[in-house]
């Protein structure tokens, strides 16, 4: 299976095979943006979509030459086509819907949230179900009761910032540099957490907000007391953040009997996240499958393994699918849904 990847400012092309549910990548290429976009703290539209169309084609070619596969030894094409920068969206979706009908081959679109749970599946044997599925990054934080990686529910969202936007944001006050998350998670590390305690937002059910700890940093940033101490409020910045998503998670799995738990997104990458899941999970009996650092942040990989599962069951979609902005599955409709629906 080809995957293609284009909703923000990773170009990403990648093959990956379906062994009856085991999920094996070949090759995975992927060229970033953070250059175009660090002067601006954040991606510019017009700027990341022309960027794709200049990498979109020698991304592609590498991929299948990396993985030692000719464009006929495909079984088709997929393209994440949902949510994410319309006019980025529209490169890769392109690209893959000319490419499998030059070739005769189906082609699947793949929800982008969705994907970063197939993530933590890469490479590793299958797991138990049900599972609770954490989707952690720029501009998601949604939590889901997952029967199969294709037949999931959304349990919980975040009514504001997305965990991963929080962090940048978080790096911007504390003038930290850009991308922010890695940077936060770095600086958190010789901080002393416990030296102030910010926030943690306390919502009825499992939903997420981080608007609130957000703007305690920035009032606390100001204040002349915690000049040149940026180490001890990146750590408690990242203390409260990741409080409130372990306090959810915990709950989610209780209150699901889940066997397993997915986990994925830019910010699963985040040691102090990744460490505290592991306890909670270890504690209840639940097998954590947290994706690998290279699959955390976006890229075609996880697009090619959802594609290759949409594929084993029968799932085409036409020539007239649209990229659309919003995930269908991650922004706040509660209820069972099956990608591709």
């Amino acid at each position: 299976m080809l995957g293609i990847e284009s909703s923000c400012d990773e170009t990403s092309a990648a093959v990956v095979t379906n062994d009856d549910g085991a999920l094996r990548v070949l090759s995975c290429v992927t060229t970033g943006q953070d250059a175009l976009h660090e002067e601006y703290r954040g991606v510019v539209p017009e700027i990341a979509s022309r960027a794709h169309l200049e990498n979109i084609l020698p991304v592609i070619r590498r991929a299948l030459r990396d993985a030692k596969t000719l464009p006929i030894e495909l079984s088709g094409v997929a393209a994440g086509h949902r949510p994410g920068l319309i006019g980025s969206l529209l490169v890769g979706t392109s690209a893959a819907k000319a490419f499998a009908w030059g070739l005769s081959l189906p082609f699947v679109g793949v929800d982008h949230v969705v994907a970063h749970l197939t993530a933590a599946l890469l490479d590793r044997p299958p797991i138990e179900w049900p599972a609770v599925g954490l989707v952690v990054s720029g501009g998601h934080t949604s939590l889901f009761i997952m029967r199969s990686p294709l037949d999931l529910d959304l349990v919980g969202a975040t009514l504001d910032d997305a965990a991963g936007e929080a962090f940048d944001k978080a790096a911007a006050i504390l003038d930290l540099g850009y991308p922010g998350g890695a940077l936060v998670d770095a600086a958190a590390e010789s901080g002393n957490a416990r030296s102030i305690d910010l926030p943690v937002a306390r919502l009825p059910g499992l939903d997420f907000s981080f608007s609130g700890v957000k703007t305690a940093l920035s009032r606390v940033a100001r204040e002349s007391v915690w000049s040149g101490r940026r180490n001890d409020l990146a750590a408690a910045f990242r203390r409260a953040v990741v409080a409130q998503i372990i306090r959810n998670l915990s709950a989610a799995i209780d209150e699901h009997n889940a066997r397993s738990c997915l986990m994925g997104g830019g910010v699963a990458a985040n040691r102090l996240l990744r460490d505290d899941a592991a306890r909670v999970c270890a504690a209840r009996g639940c097998e954590l499958r947290v994706a690998e650092p290279r699959w955390c942040t976006d890229n075609a990989a996880m697009i090619g393994a959802c594609g290759a599962l949409r594929i084993a069951v029968g799932d085409r979609d036409g020539w007239e699918l649209a990229p659309q902005p919003l995930s269908a599955i991650a922004r706040g409709e509660r209820g069972p849904r099956r990608l591709g629906a």
